[in-house]
């Protein structure tokens, strides 16, 4: 473990922080460009392509240049490349000639174009000013050989800087953007676009890579799969990843939405744990293993369409996931790189539907706990399916399965020992009253919000209803379980449980270090005394969470956040993503409160 310090602006790492900075007007990118520094970036690249009506004028060049609060790179991409410039060429050139007199510190110049742009220069050059020679190939990422061969042609043209952008096809195309990289013998920017491609950002400090581009909010990319500075710097502890630095992450498809990148790096960097957690959206698992295979690739969370299909990657898997037939933990080793699986999902899933019970009063049956006994409806045989449906058996509770494919339900009540229902079947089931009902599809996930699995008539029949999507955090299912009068349980409840679990395996600390936060939260808010938001039927908001995550988009967080310190930020970050604190309160009392949380004066 090492520690990597705990101010926000330590940095590890040489790799730059590019804010590509796009608008119609000289006077909007100077605004851009304040906002830039602002939020943390090194530099900034004047996409000069993107403003309307100029043509190259020195006053506009100049004025940007000496102007901008940061470094730049000047860049004036012609649609034939990916950019909005579709004028004459020589006008083009010429006007990045200007760019580099007049002091940018990098200009991108394309690999069609760099020798008609040495001939402009007739290779004269300001020392200040780093030439970065580009390739873009929005198709896909070619072979390793012919990345390398790319980037030998590159190198030849006698570039201060290598660029090549690739789009990723797939996750395991991002593999050979990291050997070139790691391998470059010059100064190098890689990376593969699109979502798949997300990796070769957020990693580049890891292999070497000279800078990335991120962008100052969502719907600013220049380039598809750019994060933001925010993330990078807030999320993903971008300034502290090394060459040494662990590798974890949440495998999925989808896999954006998730929120444990969060939670996870923000507990990491709490404790000096030399990691980063990252999404990774993978299409097949066991390819994305087998490329992905040393053991500076740690750890996985799995999620669906995967937790299946895994099982038969591990080299080793825990007897209970091997029962449930589903993993959702994959640890590698670092003695010998063996996979070892596990599932934490149902511990985290049950554990809140028992608390659920117990809060409302039910009584824990002989075997102790509240699920004794009762009819457990199960909507879903897959992964997350299998694992509430065994851990619900272990529990004394008899078991329904409900799926789309009626024989996928059958074959898991066989196993487990229940009964099989086809989902149409299931707005009709009422054979009695109380029944447990547990969503384990993605059904109600966003975009999808307005789906559910069942009706709200055939809700009335039971006593408590937990969904195991959590975006959004009430789904129409809970709502709609609600209305009708049922307990409700969401996602974000399973996932702090199954969180602890794997928080354990993956750093081999206990996980009393994230229980220990939660504690010193709770206290302060009965010491506090601010009232808790009820639920419709007089419940807390521990079984009724809605909206606080909402909370961190507001100016008035966003300025708490800036004004704490790492611990307050981590603190803050538990509250969002845990979604159990729903405190009315504005952004001075946040604050104070998180002072008095963690004793700082």
């Amino acid at each position: 473990m090492e520690n990597m310090g705990e101010t926000e602006g330590l940095r590890t790492n040489s790799t730059l922080i590019c804010a590509p900075i796009m608008a119609d007007t000289v006077d909007q990118m100077l605004v851009h460009m304040n906002s830039a520094k602002s939020s943390g970036a090194d530099l900034v690249e004047i996409r000069f392509d993107t403003l309307k009506g100029s043509s190259g004028t020195h006053e506009d060049i100049k004025t940007l240049i000496e102007s901008c609060p940061l470094p730049t790179l000047f860049t004036y991409r012609p649609t034939w490349e990916g950019g909005q410039y579709d004028g004459d060429e020589q006008s083009r050139l010429a006007a990045l000639k200007l760019a580099m007199e007049l002091g940018a510190d990098h200009i991108d110049v394309e690999l069609q174009a760099v020798d008609e742009f040495k001939n402009l220069t007739r290779g004269d050059k300001p020392t200040k000013c780093k030439l970065i020679v580009s390739s873009h190939n929005y198709q896909n990422t070619p072979s390793l050989e012919d990345l390398e061969s790319l980037v030998a042609r590159i190198q030849s043209t006698g570039a201060d800087i290598v660029k090549i952008a690739t789009m990723a096809v797939d996750i395991t195309d991002v593999a050979r953007i990291f050997h070139v990289t790691a391998h470059s013998q010059v100064p190098i920017i890689s990376m593969a676009m699109g979502e798949r491609g997300l990796i070769s950002r957020l990693l580049s400090p890891k292999f070497g890579g000279y800078l990335t581009f991120a962008t100052l909010g969502r719907g600013k990319e220049s380039a598809p799969g750019q994060p933001t500075i925010r993330d990078l710097l807030g999320v993903f502890n971008f300034r502290q990843i090394a060459p040494d630095t662990k590798v974890y992450g949440i495998i999925g498809k989808p896999v954006g939405h998730s929120k444990s990148p969060m939670l996870y790096n923000k507990a990491f960097r709490s404790i000096g744990f030399n990691g980063v957690y990252v999404h990774l959206l993978v299409d097949n698992v066991k390819n994305f293993l087998e490329t992905y295979s040393s053991t500076d690739y740690a750890g996985f969370s799995c999620t669906i369409p995967h937790k299946e299909a895994v099982v038969e990657c591990c080299d080793e898997v825990d007897p209970v996931a091997k029962s449930i037939g589903a993993v959702n933990c994959v640890i590698r080793r670092q003695d010998d790189g063996k996979l070892y699986g596990c599932n934490t999902d149902y511990v985290g899933a049950i554990t809140a539907i028992e608390d659920g019970l117990r809060a409302s009063g039910v009584q824990d049956g002989s075997n102790g706990s509240p699920l004794a006994g009762r009819l457990f409806v199960v909507i879903g045989a897959g992964g997350a399916g299998k694992a509430l449906a065994y851990g619900a058996k272990a529990k004394g509770a008899r078991i329904v399965i409900a799926n789309r494919t009626y024989e996928r339900a059958r074959e898991l009540a066989e196993i487990i020992g229940g009964k099989a229902l086809s989902l149409a079947d299931l707005n009709t089931y009422n054979p009695e009253d109380g029944m447990i009902l547990a969503n384990t599809t993605s059904i109600g996930m966003q975009p999808n919000i307005d789906e559910t699995p069942v009706s709200k008539e055939a809700l009335k029949s039971y006593a408590l209803v937990f969904d195991a999507v959590c975006t959004p955090k009430i789904t129409r299912l809970l709502r709609e379980a609600g209305e009708c009068g049922a307990l409700i349980v969401t996602g974000v409840e399973m996932f702090i449980g199954q969180a602890y679990e794997q928080y354990e395996k993956f750093t081999g600390l206990p996980g009393k270090h994230l229980r220990s936060y939660l504690g010193r939260l709770w206290q302060s808010i009965d010491r506090l005394g601010y009232s808790w938001k009820m639920g419709q039927h007089g419940r807390s908001s521990f079984q009724d969470p809605s909206y606080l995550m909402l909370y961190t988009e507001t100016e008035g967080f966003k300025a708490a956040r800036e004004q704490g310190s790492d611990h307050f930020n981590y603190c803050l970050c538990i509250i969002c993503i845990f979604g159990f604190l729903m405190v009315k309160i504005d952004c001075c009392h946040m604050l104070f409160f998180c002072k008095i949380v963690l004793g700082i004066k």
